[in-house]
C-alpha cells in the first residue's frame, strides 16, 4: 500500500515535470526555427533582389564564359550558392559546377521557385538538392537582362538543424533533472504522509465493506486527524441512513413496478421525482422525464389541470381527469402530497382500455344473440298461434309446421355455434396435430354438402398439388372448418355455378383454398367478415338458415392450429377464402407424413 501512495507521487510529479519541460522544449525549438527560417529567408531574397539589380547593370556579360564568372564572382561577394537561369529554363551560370558542369544540369524552368518568381516577382522554396546531397533554401528573382531571366540564390539549412540539435539536448538535460527532482519530492511527501493516510484506507476499506460498527482509530489531533474524525462519524450516520432509504426505496420500486396502475409523482417545484413503468407506458415517456418539470414530460391538458389543482390546492384539493388517446381510455386521480419542501402530488393512471372493450364485446355480443334469437322465436309464436285457430285446410297446417321446423332448426344452430364458440374460447378443443390426406379430407366435405351442391346443379372442381397430397393438422376441426367455407361457397354461388377447392404449398406451410362464383364481398367488408354475428347481405343469410357465426369458427379452428384464414375477391367475380396451415414442426413428423 506504501509503495503504491509513493509510486504514485512519484509519477505525478515525473509527470507533471517532463510535461512542462517537453512542452517548453518544443515551443522554443518551433519558435526558433521559425524565426531562423524567417531571418535567413528575408536576407536571402534581399540579397536576391540585390544581385538581380546589380546584373541588370551588367548587361556587357553575355558570352558562357562571362556569365559563369560572373555567378562564381556573385557567389564570392554573398557566401551563397547563385545560379543563374536562362528564359527557356537553361543554367547558364552556377557556382556549384564548372563550365562543363553546367550543360547537364536538368532545366530550371519547372522549378517551384522559378515559377513562383515568374507569375509573382519572387520564389522561395525549401527542398533537398539532388545536386548538392543537402537540404537547401532556394529565392529566385526576375532579372532586366538580355541572357539571364531568374537569378537563384541558395543556402544550406545545415545551421539551423545544428542549432535545433544544441536545444534538444539542452532539453533533455533539464528533463533528466527533474526526473531527480521529482523522485526527491515524491519520496519526501510519501514518508510523511503515507502513515496517516494509510490509517484513513484502512478504516475507508471497513466502511466499503459494510462495517459501520468498525473500532474508531486514533487520528492524532492535528488538522488530518479532525477532518478524520468528523468523515468518520459522518459516515457512520450516513450509511445507517442510507441503509434504511435502500430498504424503504426497494419496498417502493417492488410495489410500484408490480401495479397494473401508473403512479407519478411531482414535488413541490413541479419536478418529476417518481414515475414507474405502468406511468411511463400509459403517458410515452422514459426513464429521463424523473428531475424535469413535469410539463416537459406530460402532453395531455386534462393531466396537467388534474396535477395543477392537486399541487395548488384548487377546489377541493384533488384532480380527477380521463384521457382518450386514439383507441385508449385512461381515467386518472391526482393527489397532494405535503412533505418539509411544499405541497407537491401523486397522479394515479388506470387504464380502462381493456375494461371498456370487454363491456362493448358483451353488450353487442347479448344485443346480437337477443336479436338472432327473438327473430325465431317470434316467427313460431306466430305461427303455433295459427294452429291453435285449428286452420281446416291440411296444407296451410303442414306449412306452418314446416316453417316452425325450419326455425326451431335455425335457433338449434344458433345454440349449438355459440357453444362451438365458447369451447373454443375456453380452450377446451385443444387440436391433435396428425397426418391426413387433403382428398379424403375435401371428399368428406363434399359428401356432407351434396344435397345442397345437387339442388343448385353446381360443380364442384378440386385441384390437390401432389406435394402437399397429405398435410398435418386436426381431422375433425379441419373438417369443419373447409365445411363452413364451402357450405358459403354453395349458398352463394349461382345455380350452375363452380366451386374451385384447391389444396397447394404455400410460403409458410400448405394453402387450402375455396373459390366461387358468387356476388362477391365489398372490399369495405373484407377485414369484418370472420367477426361474430357479422353478414355482407343479413337478409339473405338470415333466408338460408345461416346463424352468423360460421366464419368466426373457421378462424378459431385454425388459428388454434397455428394457421391463418383470410378473404379476398377473385378477378373474375366471387370470393376466395384462404386456409394458411404450418408445415411439419419436426423431423419425426415430416417423416412420417412422407410415409
Amino acid at each position: 500500500m506504501r509503495g503504491g501512495f509513493r509510486t504514485k507521487i512519484f509519477f505525478a510529479t515525473f509527470s507533471v515535470a517532463a510535461v512542462v519541460l517537453l512542452l517548453a522544449s518544443g515551443l522554443i525549438a518551433v519558435t526558433l526555427r521559425r524565426q531562423t527560417y524567417e531571418r535567413i529567408e528575408r536576407g536571402l531574397v534581399t540579397e536576391a533582389r540585390l544581385t538581380a539589380e546589380l546584373l541588370s547593370h551588367r548587361a556587357a556579360a553575355n558570352s558562357p564564359a562571362e556569365l559563369q564568372d560572373e555567378a562564381l564572382a556573385l557567389g564570392r561577394d554573398s557566401g551563397a550558392r547563385v545560379t543563374l537561369i536562362a528564359a527557356d529554363g537553361r543554367v547558364i551560370g552556377d557556382t556549384s559546377q564548372d563550365q562543363e558542369g553546367l550543360s547537364k544540369l536538368e532545366n530550371h524552368s519547372g522549378r517551384p521557385e522559378v515559377i513562383d518568381a515568374r507569375q509573382r516577382g519572387t520564389g522561395i522554396a525549401t527542398r533537398f538538392s539532388a545536386t548538392l546531397g543537402i537540404d537547401m533554401l532556394y529565392v529566385a528573382v526576375p532579372v532586366r537582362h538580355p541572357s539571364i531571366a531568374f537569378v537563384r540564390l541558395a543556402l544550406p539549412l545545415t545551421e539551423i538543424q545544428r542549432q535545433l540539435r544544441t536545444i534538444w539536448t539542452s532539453a533533455l538535460y533539464a528533463l533528466l533533472l527533474s526526473v531527480v527532482g521529482a523522485f526527491a519530492m515524491a519520496w519526501i511527501a510519501s514518508v510523511v504522509l503515507v502513515r496517516r493516510l494509510n490509517r484513513l484506507a484502512t478504516g475507508a476499506q471497513e466502511y466499503a465493506a459494510g462495517n459501520l460498527e468498525a473500532p474508531p482509530v486514533d487520528y492524532e489531533g492535528d488538522e488530518i486527524g479532525t477532518v478524520a474524525n468528523v468523515l468518520d462519524d459522518a459516515v457512520r450516520r450516513l450509511g445507517e441512513r442510507a441503509a434504511d432509504l435502500a430498504r424503504d426505496r426497494a419496498r417502493m420500486e417492488a410495489i410500484l413496478a408490480g401495479m397494473v396502475e401508473g403512479v407519478l409523482v411531482i414535488d413541490a417545484d413541479g419536478r418529476v421525482r417518481l414515475v414507474n413503468a405502468a406511468a411511463r407506458r400509459m403517458l410515452r415517456i422514459d426513464r429521463s422525464a424523473e428531475g424535469r418539470h413535469y410539463l416537459e414530460c406530460i402532453r395531455q391538458p386534462a393531466l396537467v389541470t388534474a396535477l395543477e389543482s392537486a399541487r395548488t390546492g384548487a377546489g377541493n384539493g384533488r384532480g380527477d381527469a380521463t384521457v382518450v388517446e386514439g383507441t385508449r381510455t385512461i381515467v386518472a386521480r391526482a393527489a397532494p402530497v405535503v412533505d418539509a419542501h411544499g405541497r407537491g402530488a401523486v397522479l394515479v393512471l388506470h387504464d380502462i382500455t381493456d375494461l371498456q372493450r370487454t363491456d362493448q364485446i358483451r353488450r353487442d355480443f347479448v344485443a346480437n344473440v337477443s336479436h338472432e334469437l327473438r327473430t325465431p322465436l317470434t316467427a313460431i309464436r306466430g305461427y303455433v298461434e295459427a294452429l291453435r285457430d285449428d286452420p281446416w285446410d291440411p296444407e296451410d297446417r303442414r306449412r306452418f309446421l314446416e316453417i316452425i321446423a325450419r326455425h326451431t332448426t335455425r335457433m338449434e344452430r344458433l345454440t349449438r355455434d355459440l357453444l362451438r364458440l365458447a369451447q373454443l374460447d375456453a380452450g377446451q378443443e385443444p387440436p391433435e396435430r396428425a397426418p391426413l390426406s387433403v382428398d379424403a379430407l375435401i371428399a368428406g366435405v363434399i359428401a356432407d354438402l351434396e344435397p345442397a351442391i345437387s339442388a343448385k346443379r353446381q360443380h364442384v372442381d378440386v385441384r390437390i398439388d401432389p406435394e402437399v397430397a397429405v398435410i398435418a393438422g386436426d381431422a375433425a376441426q379441419l373438417h369443419d372448418a373447409l365445411r363452413n367455407l364451402v357450405e358459403n361457397a354453395v349458398i352463394y354461388s349461382r345455380e350452375d355455378g363452380r366451386i374451385t377447392i384447391s389444396a397447394q404449398p404455400g410460403k409458410d406451410g400448405v394453402a387450402l383454398t375455396v373459390e366461387d362464383e358468387g356476388p362477391g364481398i365489398p372490399p369495405s367488408d373484407l377485414s369484418r367478415v370472420f367477426e361474430r354475428f357479422y353478414r355482407v347481405d343479413k337478409a339473405r343469410s338470415r333466408e338460408s338458415g345461416g346463424t352468423g357465426l360460421g366464419l368466426s369458427i373457421v378462424k378459431h379452428l385454425v388459428e388454434r392450429m397455428g394457421g391463418s384464414v383470410h378473404a379476398a375477391n377473385r378477378d373474375g367475380g366471387g370470393a376466395v377464402f384462404t386456409i394458411q396451415l404450418p408445415p411439419a414442426s419436426s423431423h419425426a413428423e415430416t417423416h412420417q407424413l412422407a410415409q
